[in-house]
């Protein structure tokens, strides 16, 4: 127990201490006075003297101030202890309300570790940093010359922010014979002013007053604020309008376009109102040659050019103009006009061409010089000098030689292929007033130089070809451009040679070296050749020669060439196929089953089967997919014990290729063995890319077939199939007329499509031919003799596919 009363008390120590840090950091109040605006980084204390606080530790206590109205005004030096001025503190902004005497402002400053913290009052004095403000800058007021002396007129007051005696305290007015002011203070103590006329106006000498009203604050020093007082008199129409001079004598230069302003006259008048509406004529001194030249706008005083002018002609016009106001009693005044006809700059100044080399090559040097001219003018004075230049967007310079002789050089690298030619314009200016000026084009013409490689429109270009083309055909023009011009432009076409499988590109394809078209030299066979890559090069004449290349890839477009070639059932003679059933089938027994391929391409060897004749339609039933022949019903003693039917196997192309098979079907009362008893061993299944690789491993296997068949021949010859008569009758038993022996293997796979495997017998022996079949289907596939031979038909097969229905079962 007494450990745990020693911990006790120590917690209650801590509490006590850290109770009176908290009383004294809450009670601890530090108060300074300071004026407003003070300078950035004045002192205003030092808080580790006046805190009494340790200098080192303030570093490491980490003492920071808090931020008021996000302002932070003040900030405390860590190296030094002092607190001083962060950013100017205006005690307007502070503290804008003046009904507040006193402007504080609290500041905590905390240190850590542990936490400490102190309050700070900063009371800012006001000091007179605001001048007095009128509301208005500009007072207008409108005063008759009737007014009696002695009338009153309010005038806005002036604000000053700060306060006591820093604001507005009085006001004076600038000097004046008929105005003075009256101060007046109202209940808050604010002051104004009203303006008082102390003597008559009289707009006949003065129309209007401007004074200057000033506000004063009480400050030392004292800061004031101004406002203008405009007052404008009324008066009656007792004053003639005048002009601003009593003659006017205006130079007018020859030729002078019609329309062109002369002079504008200006007359005043000091009455207002339609007293001072003033309107223009001319006198009757003015002669009508005069009038007839010269146009006087009665509104506006304008004097405009209404004839041409020509100084050869006549030299001098005058004219009197009267000014008369639109007043009850109108009263006019009158002016002289002299126009003076002065000569022209009439002389346009020349340039010639003193020499020109025209065309130039177009990787000419820059700076070489390709024109001199000279320019030239019968003016003299300002009239007689000129100036010349070129545009600014041409790739030429005009630099000068000699006294009016200029040089046009090459001032950027040309390219003809940007632009062929440069029609130059160089224009000479004088410098009278008006300017006259002349100009001269000349044509730059650019030669050609071998500066562009052939470009082909693309990088790669993709051809399709029909297979069995014709030899010879064109397949695709490829040509490539190059803006060059004549030899430099004179193209020729190049197979980049390559060899495929011992053969050159240029055996197989050919180019026209003059305009790029491309043609096949063979017929293409899309079962042997899909597709050619190579490159294709145009290089131009010029010297040296450049040149590009482009890829070419030929893609073999599959055509319909193939017929379909139907290996199931075997025909042995012919096209007719030999069958023996019994009577007692059931509905959906499998009768037969054609089976056909075809070497085109997947969309045009997609094979579909069709009945051509059919003894009895209600009987058998063909599926279009996978050449199944089911029977649709039982044998009944009116069908005929003989049945024949006819199958075309139809390819997917356009045209349709199709081929026929003949199944003469023969019923027979008793069963004869069925499938299911038959030895059948599982044949071995291997599933290739395509039709051409299995080719290819067939044929290197040929001397290994060829040696199995010749055996499988004698062997067959040898022996003498007969009819099992232990056989147990089977409805569901196929009878083959050919006796041959049954069932090499049986297929069996997972994938989406079965695949049938049967030989083929050609001329170059036996070959693997892979088949898909719609997944369900079972199918044994029966050895053929050798010598049995073939029948030259377009659907012979060396080969027979039977179908069974039910599931055989392997038997030892």
């Amino acid at each position: 127990m007494e450990p745990k009363a020693r911990i006790w008390l120590r917690y209650v120590s801590i509490f006590v201490f850290l109770l009176a840090a908290v009383f004294q950091t809450a009670f601890a109040v530090t108060h300074y006075t300071i004026p407003e605006e003070m300078d950035e980084g004045s002192v205003v204390a030092n808080l580790v003297s006046d805190l009494g606080l340790d200098l080192k530790s303030i570093s490491k206590r980490k003492i920071r101030l808090d931020v008021v109205a996000n302002k932070k005004y003040l900030d405390v030096n860590k190296d030094t202890g002092e607190l001083f001025i962060l950013e100017r503190i205006d005690r307007e902004n502070l503290c804008p309300s003046k009904s507040v005497t006193t402007c504080v402002l609290k500041v905590d400053a905390t240190l850590e570790n542990p936490i400490r913290m102190f309050n700070i009052e900063l009371e800012i004095t006001d000091i007179n940093d605001n001048a007095p403000r009128f509301r208005r800058d500009t007072m207008h007021l409108d005063i008759s010359e009737a007014t009696a002396i002695g009338e009153r007129f309010s005038l806005t007051n002036a604000v000053d922010p700060d306060t006591g005696s820093n604001s507005v305290k009085t006001y004076y007015l600038s000097e004046s014979d008929h105005f003075s002011i009256e101060i007046q203070t109202g209940r808050d103590g604010s002051k104004f002013a009203d303006l008082i006329l102390k003597k008559s106006l009289d707009r006949e000498k003065q129309a209007s007053h401007n004074l200057i009203l000033t506000a004063v604050d009480g400050g030392v020093p004292a800061r004031s604020g101004t406002a203008n007082i405009i007052v404008r008199v009324l008066d009656t129409n007792d004053n003639a309008p005048q002009f601003d001079k009593d003659s006017y004598t205006i130079n007018l230069t020859e030729n002078a376009p019609t329309g062109s302003l002369v002079v504008k006259l200006n007359a005043t008048d000091k009455d207002e109102g339609t007293n001072s509406d003033i309107f223009y004529s001319f006198s009757l001194y003015t002669s009508e040659k005069t009038q007839q030249t010269f146009s006087l706008n009665p509104d506006s005083g304008e004097i405009r050019v209404k004839e041409m002018i020509n100084y050869e002609d006549f030299r001098i016009y005058d004219m009197e103009i009267i000014a008369t106001d639109k007043g009850a009693n109108s009263l006019s005044g009158k002016c002289k006009v002299r126009i003076l006809v002065t000569d022209m700059n009439d002389n346009h100044p020349e340039i010639s061409i003193k020499s020109f080399s025209s065309p130039v090559k177009e990787d000419i040097a820059v700076n070489t010089v390709i024109a001199v001219v000279s320019v030239s003018d019968k003016d003299s004075g300002e009239n007689g000098q000129v100036d010349i230049h070129i545009s600014d967007d041409l790739p030429f310079a005009l630099k000068e030689t000699s006294d009016n002789y200029y040089e046009l050089l090459v001032s950027e690298p040309l390219d003809r292929e940007k632009v062929p030619e440069y029609d130059i314009t160089i224009t000479v200016t004088d410098r009278g007033i008006p300017s006259l000026s002349d100009n001269e084009t000349i044509t730059l013409e650019l030669l050609d130089v071998n500066d562009n490689v052939p470009q082909f429109p693309q990088t790669f270009y993709t051809i399709p070809v029909m297979e069995n083309n014709a030899p010879g055909a064109l397949l695709s023009s490829l040509t490539a451009i190059d803006p060059d011009l004549h030899e430099n432009q004179y193209l020729v076409y190049f197979i980049i040679e390559k060899e495929i499988v011992n053969t050159s590109m240029s055996m197989l394809f050919s180019i026209n070296p003059e305009n790029g078209n491309l043609y096949a030299l063979k017929t293409f066979d899309y079962e042997i050749e899909k597709e050619f890559l190579f490159h294709i090069e145009a290089r131009d004449s010029g010297v040296p020669p450049l040149s590009s290349n482009v890829t070419v890839h030929i893609i073999i477009m599959d055509q319909n060439d193939n017929t379909p070639l139907i290996v199931s059932p075997w025909r042995a003679h012919g096209s007719v196929v030999e069958e023996k059933i019994p009577r007692s089938t059931d509905k959906g027994t499998l009768i037969s089953k054609v089976i056909a391929i075809d070497s085109d391409s997947v969309h045009n060897s997609r094979i579909t089967y069709q009945f051509l004749h059919n003894t009895d339609a209600t009987l058998f039933s063909l599926d279009q997919y996978n050449g199944e022949i089911r029977t649709m019903r039982m044998f009944s003693y009116r069908d005929s014990r003989h049945q024949q039917l006819v199958v075309i196997a139809k390819d997917n192309g356009e045209p349709a290729l199709s081929a026929t098979v003949t199944i003469k079907l023969s019923t027979v009362e008793t069963a004869l063995k069925t499938y299911a008893d038959m030895t059948e061993v599982p044949l071995g299944y291997d599933i290739f890319s395509d039709l051409n690789l299995y080719l290819v491993i067939g044929l290197g296997s040929v001397s290994f077939l060829l040696l199995i068949t010749i055996l499988v021949t004698i062997v067959l010859k040898c022996q003498k199939t007969k009819p099992s008569k232990a056989a147990p009758p089977s409805r569901n038993s196929v009878i083959s007329e050919r006796n041959s022996t049954i069932a090499d293997s049986t297929l069996v796979s997972n994938d989406a499509y079965w695949y049938s495997l049967f030989l083929a017998e050609t001329r170059k022996g036996k070959l693997v031919v892979r088949q898909p079949v719609p997944k369900g289907s079972r199918y044994i596939v029966s050895s053929i003799p050798r010598g049995t031979g073939m029948t030259e038909t377009s659907d012979s097969a060396a080969s027979t596919l039977q179908a069974s229905t039910t599931t055989s079962s392997s038997s030892t």
